[in-house]
C-alpha cells in the first residue's frame, strides 16, 4: 500500500483531498502536516489511516523525515487579504511550497503535486499570478524531482464554511458560464474542489 502526505489539509481543496485519500484503499497512511490539531469532524476516517502532525511551518525543513512517503500533495495557499502583505503571501505561496518540494526530493518521494493557478506566469503584471508562475518555474526546473506536477484551477467552488461573494455569484450563474466558456476559455471556468482533488490524485506516479 502507498503512503501520502498532505500539506494544507484544512483548506477547501486540502480537506476534500484528504477525505478522498482516506477512502482510497491504495493508501495505508495519510500524513497531514498541520499548524494545530485537526477537528475529527472534518474527516471521515473509517480505516484509521489519518496521521496528523502539528508542526511549525516556519521551521518546515526540520520535519524532513515526514516526507519519506510515496506521494506528496501540497495544497498550501493563502490570499493577499488574509496574508496581510505581499511578503507574507509569498512566504506561504512560494517559500513553503518550494521547501516542501525540496524536502520531497531529498526524501525521494515518488511524486509531488501542488496547486498553482490558471494564468500563472512569472512575467505577469499580477503579483498573485507572477508568484504562482515563479514557483512553477522553480519546481519544474528542480533536478532529481522528475515527477512533479501542478494543477491550475480557476475560481474554486465548494463548502468553505464561510460566505464568498465570488463563489456565490459563480454558483448562481453556473449555467451561463458553462455555455459561454468553451474552447480556450474553458480553463477559466470555476471548478469544484472535488474535481481539483481528484485531478491531483490522477497526476501521481503509481
Amino acid at each position: 500500500m502507498k503512503s501520502a502526505m498532505v500539506l494544507g489539509a484544512t483548506g477547501l481543496v486540502g480537506r476534500t483531498l484528504v477525505n478522498e485519500l482516506l477512502q482510497d484503499r491504495r493508501y495505508g497512511e495519510v500524513v497531514c502536516l498541520v499548524r494545530k490539531p485537526l477537528s475529527a469532524q472534518l474527516f471521515y476516517d473509517p480505516y484509521n489511516r489519518l496521521k496528523p502532525v502539528v508542526i511549525d511551518f516556519e521551521q518546515l525543513q526540520d520535519y524532513q523525515g515526514y516526507f519519506s512517503v510515496d506521494h506528496v500533495y501540497c495544497c498550501l495557499g493563502t490570499t493577499l487579504k488574509k496574508a496581510g502583505s505581499k511578503h507574507a503571501f509569498r512566504r506561504v505561496d512560494f517559500e513553503y511550497v518550494h521547501i516542501a518540494a525540496q524536502l520531497s526530493r531529498a526524501q525521494r518521494a515518488a511524486s509531488f503535486v501542488w496547486i498553482s493557478s490558471v494564468g500563472a506566469d512569472a512575467k505577469s503584471s499580477s503579483f498573485y499570478l507572477r508568484v504562482k508562475g515563479e514557483l512553477e518555474n522553480a519546481i519544474m526546473r528542480m533536478p532529481q524531482l522528475p515527477h512533479a506536477a501542478a494543477v491550475r484551477p480557476s475560481l474554486l467552488l465548494g463548502d468553505r464554511g464561510e460566505s464568498c461573494l465570488l463563489e456565490d455569484l459563480a454558483k448562481t450563474t453556473a449555467p451561463m458560464w458553462q455555455s459561454l466558456m468553451k474552447g480556450p476559455l474553458k480553463k477559466y471556468r470555476p471548478v469544484y474542489a472535488i474535481d481539483v482533488a481528484r485531478n491531483m490524485m490522477s497526476l501521481q506516479k503509481w
